[in-house]
């Protein structure tokens, strides 16, 4: 049906995705709040506060908070504002990458599956974000998705792009391993040293699935990126007291966000930084 989509204009195309954006964010907000405290992801929605389930018309995205106010329609204990934020921000997000993938990546046609991957990979990206601002924990299951979506992309990138024999896809994936070793290496050895205080194992895992992905140069940059950013965020925390030195941030926010713009604007990011260092 997508690929039917993509043949029309681009407004009816994006349109279809923010709208399936919202029911997708919808989702993950339950799957974030879900397996970060260990629960079972079958089951029926409920209220936080009355524990009464809610029914079909209590879920749809957006429309259901402005109808009720914000409110739960049976003890009227205030839903977090949280909720619609997160359907709308996946909204855009699908949006946002449909466009930078088949817009902006150099990328054959024929790998239409190429763009469905990258929608898959930032579904689970908004999980792992939701958990560890929420929660700070990156729930295994998403690291897990993460790595097999990092994996097929890797393949399909080797085999219909570049049209490698099995020998070369295995030698393929056998360097791209080594990126996620080599990129995962310096939030490891932070993680040592300080006796996992300074840095969280999730955020070591995650690092490994971005190198695997991106590769060693741009999974570099992409901590680049996150160490920059964080440091920036960190510093206005300080300055406005909103946090002091020893106040946790959730990293994790961070690495995402250097490996979403890695994936998609991966040269100009290589340009600017080229022009800022002079190689």
């Amino acid at each position: 049906m997508i690929e039917l989509l993509a043949t029309e204009t681009p407004v009816i195309m994006y349109s279809f995705l923010f709208f399936i954006g919202l029911f997708f964010g919808s989702f993950l907000n339950v799957l974030a709040d879900r397996l970060s405290k260990r629960k079972t992801i079958l089951g029926r929605s409920m209220c936080d506060s009355c524990k009464h389930v809610l029914s079909w018309n209590d879920l749809i995205p957006i429309v259901s908070y402005l109808m009720l106010h914000g409110k739960c329609r049976y003890c009227k204990a205030p839903f977090s504002i949280q909720y619609p934020l997160a359907e709308i921000f996946t909204g855009v997000i699908f949006v946002l990458t449909w466009y930078l993938s088949t817009e902006r990546l150099i990328i054959s046609a024929d790998l239409f599956g190429i763009h469905i991957i990258h929608i898959a990979i930032v579904a689970v990206l908004i999980v792992m974000f939701l958990s560890d601002i929420r929660y700070q924990i990156i729930p295994d299951e998403m690291q897990i998705a993460l790595l097999m979506l990092g994996i097929l992309k890797v393949v399909s990138l080797s085999l219909f792009l570049k049209g490698t024999s099995l020998i070369g896809l295995s030698q393929d994936l056998g360097m791209h391993i080594l990126y996620g070793v080599g990129v995962m290496s310096p939030l490891l050895l932070v993680f040592l040293i300080t006796k996992g205080r300074g840095m969280g194992f999730g955020d070591v895992k995650l690092a490994f699935v971005m190198g695997l992905i991106l590769g060693l140069l741009s999974g570099f940059l992409a901590l680049y990126i996150s160490f920059v950013v964080g440091g920036m965020v960190g510093g206005v925390l300080l300055l406005t007291k909103k946090g002091k030195r020893k106040t946790k941030i959730a990293f994790g926010p961070f690495l995402i966000l250097g490996l979403y713009l890695m994936m998609f604007i991966e040269e100009d990011i290589i340009l600017f930084v080229s022009r800022i260092y002079g190689f």
